[in-house]
């Protein structure tokens, strides 16, 4: 089986339309369904059932759609590092969500710059449930992961810390003044609901509270009197002077991981991964 007929058929596969697919390609539609054929009668067997008015996936079709997904993003991904390789000086990305790592991402730099021989490290911030995709994909090499939040399913990691966690809360707000609650006290306030946090395949949970990208957005919301959470004690530092943090007592305890790709065999990544252990 060739890459191209692989992009092909995930093309296709994904978009259902020989037509679609052959636009997001580039190509001609006579080509594409030449290939596609060519595809299911090496393999023997049908990948998708056409009719004139849809096209649809076959089991063996969804089989491949999954394989070939994760293929093409290891293709990706080798030709995204061997070009980073090539570099006349190394350099790797870091993958953070944004406002988090604080004072850890800070130490952490500052270590590895003193490293002989150390590379360049660019940052790549990014949303919730992201990281994954960009270490399978190769847009970043390394990434800090907050566990159980985020999923570290299929990666390497070492453990950095684990903390405790804090709910965020408008100021002026009665619990602001106490120094520790209990979840329940901040679940169940009518007047701050929840904010909701996208999931892995970016669905948010049902309820009443505003939907979350960021925590710029997430504080903004909190100091006008919108919205509340509970999030690691590290995120709830240095704030704002209209919000205030409270310790939760009864919270789950959230671990900080260095997380990358079980194939990668960059030697920044493991110099990079030894200097955080050591912080």
């Amino acid at each position: 089986m060739e890459i191209r007929e692989l992009r092909y058929f995930v093309a296709v596969a994904e978009e259902l339309h020989f037509g679609k697919a052959a636009q997001r390609l580039g190509i001609a539609q006579p080509p594409l369904s030449r290939t596609i054929t060519q595809l299911e009668r090496r393999l023997g067997t049908a990948l998708l059932e056409r009719t004139s008015r849809k096209v649809t996936l076959t089991e063996a079709g969804a089989v491949l759609l999954a394989e070939g997904r994760e293929i093409l993003s290891a293709v990706t991904a080798a030709e995204r590092r061997t070009r980073r390789a090539a570099k006349p000086h190394p350099s790797l990305v870091l993958a953070v969500k944004s406002g988090t790592g604080g004072e850890l991402l800070t130490k952490l730099l500052d270590a590895y710059a003193a490293e002989p021989g150390a590379a360049t490290v660019d940052l790549l911030i990014c949303e919730a449930h992201q990281h994954r995709r960009l270490l399978r994909e190769g847009q970043a090499d390394v990434a800090l992961l907050h566990l159980p939040f985020d999923s570290a399913a299929g990666l390497d990691t070492e453990t950095l810390y684990t903390e405790g966690q804090v709910a965020i809360l408008p100021a002026s707000h009665p619990l602001a003044l106490r120094s520790q609650v209990r979840m329940a006290d901040v679940t169940t306030l009518p007047e701050l609901p929840m904010a909701r946090w996208p999931g892995p395949g970016g669905d948010y949970p049902e309820g009443s509270g505003p939907e979350i990208r960021n925590l710029t957005q997430l504080f903004q919301l909190i100091a006008l009197g919108r919205t509340t959470v509970v999030i690691p004690e590290s995120a709830g530092a240095d704030l704002r002077r209209d919000l205030a943090a409270v310790r939760v007592l009864d919270a789950p305890p959230v671990t900080t991981v260095i997380a990358w790709p079980p194939n990668s065999r960059l030697r920044a990544v493991a110099d990079l991964v030894r200097v955080a252990t050591l912080l």
